[in-house]
C-alpha cells in the first residue's frame, strides 16, 4: 500500500473514531445535541491590523494580587468610592482605600462551597449555586448597583449592599441562561445582554465553538418593571455602553467579532448596525468621559479562528477529537493569555491600541474602565486588577 493509501486509511479511521466517540473522551461528550452553526465573517482583509509594537500595558501595575479572583467588571460609585467588583466566588466586593469588604451577593443559597479556593477554575462546577456577578453599574442617582449576573439574570442591590434583588430572569417566557453585561440610561432604563439562551458561563467554550445565535438584547423598564427583547438571533453578546450623549449604545457581539450601535433616540430609534469590525473576540466596552469607547478583546483573530468560524463541520470534528477544551481554549488564544485593548472615537475609528503580546504582567482582559487618567483593567480569568496609567 502506497502513502496516499496509508493516509487516507488514517483518516477514514479518524473520522469514524469522531463520529462514533467511544470512549466519551470529546470536548462534547456530555453535550449529545451540540451543533456548531456558521459564522458570517467579515472580510479577513477588513479585521483591522492595527498593533501596539511597544507593547505598553508591560508598564501597567498589578495591583490586589490574589486578593481578588475573576474581576470581570470594574465599578465605581457616584461618590468615586472603589473599585467594586465581582468575583468568582459570588460576592460583590468593595475596595475602602485599606482593604476589601464584602458588599453584595446575588445568590441566596450561599454556603461553604462557595468559599475561597486556591484557583479560579476551583469556582465553575458551583457557579450556578453561588453565584457569578459579571457586568456591574451604578445609577449614579439612586446608588443603586446594578449586577447582570450570568446564572440569576439581572438584580439590583441598595447603596448598603446585602443581598442582591432580582429584576429579571426570564424575558418572552424563555429564561435568561447567560446574563452578561450591563448599562443604564438617564430614565433608569436597564439595556442588558443574555449571551446564551442554551449555554451556561460554565460551557463558555462550547458556546464560542458552536457559534450559536440564540443571544439576545434586553431592556428593562424600572417604571412599568416590564422586560424587552430588543435582537434576537445574536452570536455570543457581550458588553454594553451608552454614548455620552445617551443617543445610543454600543454593544458587543463576541463570535463575530464587532461592535453593534443601536440608536434609542432620533429618527433612528429602534434600529442596529455595525458600528466597528472587530481585530478578535471582544469582551466588555465601556464610554469614557470624552464619549470615546474602550473595548477589551479577549483574544486577537487568527487565521485559524478565522476559518472555523466558516466551516462548522470543521469546528465539531476538531471538537469530536479526544482533545480536552482547555487545549481547543489555547489554540484559540494563540497558545497563551495575553492582553488587548482598543480606543474607538463615537464614530467609529481605531484612536489607540495597547498591548501585551506576551502575556507578561496583565492578560485576559475583560474590561477596561478609564478612570482619571488611569485604566483600570479587570480580568474574568485573572486573580488581580491591572491599571495603566495613561500620561
Amino acid at each position: 500500500m502506497n502513502f496516499t493509501g496509508i493516509l487516507a486509511g488514517v483518516f477514514l479511521l479518524l473520522a469514524v473514531y469522531c463520529g462514533l466517540d467511544p470512549f466519551r473522551h470529546s470536548a462534547i461528550a456530555d453535550f449529545p445535541n451540540f451543533e456548531s452553526v456558521k459564522v458570517e465573517m467579515p472580510q479577513w482583509s477588513q479585521v483591522p491590523k492595527d498593533k501596539d509594537s511597544q507593547n505598553l500595558l508591560h508598564k501597567s501595575e498589578v495591583k490586589f494580587l490574589n486578593q481578588v479572583q475573576g474581576p470581570e467588571s470594574v465599578a465605581f460609585d457616584q461618590h468615586g468610592r472603589g473599585p467594586y467588583c465581582g468575583v468568582a466566588d459570588g460576592r460583590v466586593v468593595f475596595w475602602n482605600g485599606n482593604s476589601w469588604s464584602d458588599f453584595a451577593y446575588t445568590s441566596p443559597n450561599r454556603s461553604k462551597i462557595c468559599d475561597p479556593k486556591p484557583t479560579i477554575f476551583g469556582y465553575i462546577k458551583d457557579e450556578h449555586i453561588c453565584g457569578r456577578p459579571l457586568g456591574l453599574r451604578f445609577d449614579k442617582k439612586t446608588g443603586d448597583l446594578y449586577i447582570a449576573d450570568a446564572y440569576f439574570g439581572l438584580l439590583k442591590v441598595g447603596p448598603d449592599g446585602g443581598l442582591a434583588m432580582p429584576l429579571v430572569t426570564a424575558a418572552e417566557g424563555v429564561p435568561l441562561k447567560f446574563t452578561n453585561d450591563l448599562d443604564i440610561d438617564d430614565d433608569g432604563n436597564v439595556y442588558f445582554t443574555d449571551s446564551s439562551t442554551k449555554y451556561q458561563r460554565r460551557n463558555f467554550m462550547h458556546l464560542v465553538f458552536s457559534g450559536e445565535d440564540s443571544g439576545r438584547l434586553l431592556k428593562y423598564d424600572p417604571l412599568t418593571k416590564k422586560t424587552t427583547v430588543l435582537l434576537h438571533n445574536l452570536q455570543f453578546p457581550n458588553g454594553v455602553s451608552l454614548s455620552k450623549d445617551g443617543s445610543f449604545f454600543l454593544f458587543c457581539e463576541g463570535s463575530k467579532g464587532r461592535l453593534i450601535k443601536y440608536y434609542i433616540k432620533g429618527v433612528k430609534a429602534g434600529t442596529s448596525e455595525v458600528f466597528a469590525i472587530l481585530p478578535g473576540f471582544p469582551d466588555n466596552v465601556r464610554t469614557n468621559e470624552n464619549g470615546e469607547f474602550w473595548v477589551a478583546i479577549h483574544t486577537r483573530r487568527s487565521m485559524y479562528t478565522y476559518i472555523c468560524a466558516l466551516y462548522p463541520k470543521l469546528r465539531t470534528f476538531l471538537l469530536k477529537l479526544p482533545i480536552p477544551m482547555k487545549f481547543h481554549y489555547l489554540l484559540t488564544v494563540g497558545g497563551r493569555l495575553h492582553a488587548l485593548v482598543i480606543k474607538y472615537s463615537p464614530d467609529g475609528k481605531i484612536l489607540q491600541v495597547l498591548e501585551d503580546t506576551q502575556g507578561k504582567v496583565v492578560r485576559a482582559v475583560s474590561e477596561v474602565e478609564e478612570r482619571n487618567g488611569k485604566l483600570w483593567m479587570g480580568s474574568v480569568l485573572m486573580s488581580f486588577i491591572a491599571v495603566y496609567n495613561l500620561d
